[in-house]
């Protein structure tokens, strides 16, 4: 999920000051589309484990100490392998939930469980066709690596006054995608991400106790882990997080109370009213950020882009931009709040506009008789 950034926070409230204005916040659903193009008539995919099994952490590094009042901390490093029967299962989950591809089928069996030395991972294309004709399917995807390290640390809290376990994991996974008329992977996806388990307890012994133990810990990082190649596979909804201004006049809380409501193209002809009625830079700006808004609710991405940059240029002059520049200032974001909230906005429409011709001819398949 999307989340605002401090920066943006602190300026959005920047922008709020001054005179009967407030800052409302909304979230807004979009689907973005996946970094690969499948040709159409690629729909069965199978999903394979191309991973060498290692159970064992192959690095380990534990710390002992006492801290402040003697207190003791326990700090263990490890890295593993993971589990690749769980991350291949994870994968094609991931990828029959999407129900983007006709069929997915897996084959969660080490391909390398009979290998008598190591060797390059990759399939080689005969290995690609012959799996193809097995499994009856139109390509590969290959789960080659996914590797899990851990920061177990258990000590004493003060904040608490209690024993506290924390368990950091960072998560890595690779796969590569193979076509019948191609050699050698076609397109590599190397993924990470993180996730992190808390636990508390009256000692050391009885923290480190209630905390995810090391084999549930490979298993569900593990199926994390399978899971990040999916979004990059196939076109996914995305949760960005938006903002109104509300109030200083009568115009701007009505259209409040009409976009709270969902009725957006009412809020926007509100609006634009205000807008055009507005003599103030200040007021300008937030008239079109709003507008802009309102239009993206509404899926007009190039209107939505057109009120921005008006809001930009009213933005400009509330932080005297042009001045700063011409006297030579550092132009940082704290010097220019409001140029520097609506100049992102206008960089997140430009990235969904952008993306719209491709997620449409990702989605023709399901038009196409």
């Amino acid at each position: 999920m999307h989340k605002p950034f401090p920066l943006l926070i602190a300026a959005m409230c920047l922008l709020a000051s001054g005179g009967c204005q407030s800052v409302g916040q909304l979230s807004v659903d979009y689907m973005l589309p996946a970094e690969i193009n499948f040709p159409d008539n690629m729909r069965r995919v199978a999903v394979v484990n191309n991973m060498p099994q290692s159970p064992e952490p192959y690095f380990k590094v534990e710390d002992s100490r006492h801290g402040d009042g003697n207190r003791h901390v326990s700090v263990t490093h490890k890295v593993y392998d993971g589990d690749a029967r769980v991350a291949t299962l994870a994968l094609a989950q991931g990828l029959a939930d999407g129900n983007y591809f006709d069929e997915v089928v897996i084959c969660d069996s080490a391909l390398r469980a009979a290998d008598v030395t190591p060797r390059e991972t990759t399939l080689t294309r005969a290995e690609v066709r012959q799996l193809i004709q097995r499994l009856d399917v139109d390509f590969i995807v290959a789960l080659e690596n996914v590797q899990i390290k851990s920061r177990r640390q258990v000590g004493y809290s003060p904040l608490y006054d209690a024993y506290v376990g924390m368990l950091d994991v960072n998560a890595y996974a690779k796969a590569c995608l193979y076509f019948p008329s191609r050699n050698g992977a076609a397109a590599t996806l190397s993924c990470a991400d993180s996730i992190y388990w808390e636990e508390g307890g009256a000692s050391l012994g009885e923290a480190n106790a209630r905390l995810i133990s090391e084999g549930d810990m490979v298993v569900e990082a593990s199926g994390f882990a399978g899971r990040l190649p999916v979004e990059r596979l196939l076109p996914h909804w995305q949760t960005a997080t938006r903002y109104l201004f509300k109030g200083g006049s009568v115009a701007m809380r009505d259209a409040a109370v009409y976009a709270d409501e969902g009725l957006w193209a009412e809020a926007v002809e509100l609006w634009e009213l205000a807008y055009r009625q507005s003599k103030r830079s200040r007021q300008k700006m937030r008239t079109a950020y709003n507008v802009a808004v309102g239009y993206e609710m509404q899926d007009s991405i190039s209107k939505a882009i057109q009120w921005a940059r008006k809001a930009q240029d009213a933005a400009a002059q509330v932080d005297k931009l042009e001045e700063k520049v011409q006297e030579n200032q550092n132009i940082y974001a704290d010097k220019v709040p409001n140029y520097t909230v609506v100049s992102l906005y206008i960089a997140e429409l430009e990235k969904r506009k952008q993306s719209i011709q491709q997620l449409d001819m990702q989605m023709e398949r399901f038009i196409k008789p």
